[in-house]
């Protein structure tokens, strides 16, 4: 059966064309070189028109649709590979990504079958392989985000027996919500004295999100199940120069780690890893009748996200990895230095994950944040009831005296 033509309304021309709705599936190589050189485009100086109101009846056409977004994705997005972009956990992507991703969703595997996606589930399952012994794990699977990583490492808990989901104040807000949504009473603690821990999941913070601060990964050597949420932090085990910060964290039962954090990696993309991979493999599989293989987590469509950082760690291996985390740390101490220095800044504590927090001690962190210039960014938290400057080195791009600079200068 052949489909009719629809009408595909063609702006730059100002006329009604028609196309046949087949052709849309097929490489157009004028179309995907176009999309490159709007991508390439510098100093464009585009307006950018909001989307319609309306969802359209007849389409513009494919290059018009480009032409329309490209200011809206490209101009209106945030560079986070500039200078002055000091402030999130959020960091820019090597290239190499953005061309695997272009591939990945011209074949849309979906790694839930493993007919439909063969190759795409052995690249993430090498990527594990590669991974996981930097942390003490024996495998796991990739999520979303830290915050599916957190909740599928406690719904393993739940399984092996735990009843109560303990962690700090400074514990990221997915570890309360998996909780509520897993049923398990969720309990505030200090490591120092955390109570009872026998029927206990433990979450242990390896970079705290307002601070960078990692907890004691030796702590609640009691409890049932030791999860670590290494989503910012855990990174630093690539590194020779740092990896010791998060010494023990082998010990665990469970680590999260989002790869779109500190492996440089497009959104969204984050491990879950386990000590004992097939035992908790199997309490958090399901079958269905239209499966060839259980389906594991909490998931049940997924892409080939592998694809990107099996890219990157081949093309820069686990040294080049390295070398944008340690610039990064190197860009958070010395901004921590010219605080340390400065007569007008005050700093909270020294960095021990790439997180600064300061201030000016003369205004608000509220107005030194509006005094700021568009070139320059940095974030705000709340620690102990205080508001401090947030300045996080995601960015090995970033410069560090044009960020201390400019607020030193501007009360």
């Amino acid at each position: 059966m052949r489909f009719a033509p629809y009408p595909v309304g063609d702006r730059s021309v100002g006329q009604r064309t028609y196309a046949d709705p087949m052709d849309a599936f097929g490489p157009d190589p004028a179309g995907l070189q176009h999309a490159l050189d709007r991508l390439l485009e510098t100093g464009d100086t585009a307006v950018a028109e909001a989307l319609p109101t309306r969802v359209p009846t007849v389409g513009m056409g494919s290059t018009a649709a480009l032409d329309r977004l490209a200011p809206l994705l490209l101009d209106g997005a945030r560079d986070l590979g500039a200078p002055g972009f000091f402030a999130h956990m959020d960091p820019p992507t090597p290239w190499v990504t953005w061309a695997v991703h272009q591939w990945t969703a011209s074949r849309n595997q979906n790694l839930l079958h493993p007919d439909t996606a063969p190759t795409a589930r052995d690249i993430e399952q090498t990527v594990i392989d590669w991974l996981a012994p930097f942390f003490g794990m024996d495998g796991g699977h990739m999520t979303p985000g830290s915050t599916i990583a957190n909740l599928t490492a406690l719904w393993a808990a739940r399984e092996a027996g735990a009843l109560t989901v303990v962690a700090t104040a400074d514990s990221h807000l997915s570890v309360r919500k998996a909780a509520h949504i897993l049923g398990l009473e969720y309990r505030e603690v200090t490591w120092t004295n955390p109570g009872e821990l026998v029927d206990a999941v433990a979450v242990i913070t390896a970079g705290h999100t307002g601070s960078g601060h990692i907890e004691p990964l030796n702590a609640a050597s009691g409890a049932r199940w030791r999860h670590v949420d290494a989503a910012w932090a855990g990174p630093l085990r690539l590194s020779e120069r740092h990896s010791k910060a998060l010494d023990g964290i082998d010990g665990a039962d469970s680590v999260a780690v989002s790869a779109h954090k500190w492996l440089f990696q497009p959104k969204e993309s984050a491990l879950v890893l386990f000590a004992r991979t097939e035992e908790a493999h199997r309490s958090v599989a399901m079958d269905g009748a239209y499966l060839a293989v259980p389906n594991v987590g909490v998931l049940g469509s997924h892409g080939a996200v592998a694809a990107p950082l099996a890219a990157t760690i081949m093309a820069y291996g686990v040294d080049g990895i390295a070398s944008w985390i340690d610039r990064s740390m190197e860009i958070a101490d010395a901004l921590h230095q010219r605080i340390v220095d400065s007569t007008v800044l005050e700093a909270r504590t020294t960095p021990q994950s790439g997180v600064v927090n300061w201030r000016r001690t003369d205004v608000t962190v509220e107005e030194t944040v509006s005094s700021l210039p568009p070139s320059v960014f940095v974030s705000t938290t709340n620690i102990d009831g205080e508001r401090w400057l947030r300045s996080v080195a995601a960015n090995p791009l970033a410069d560090p005296d044009l960020v201390f600079q400019t607020i030193e200068a501007n009360p």
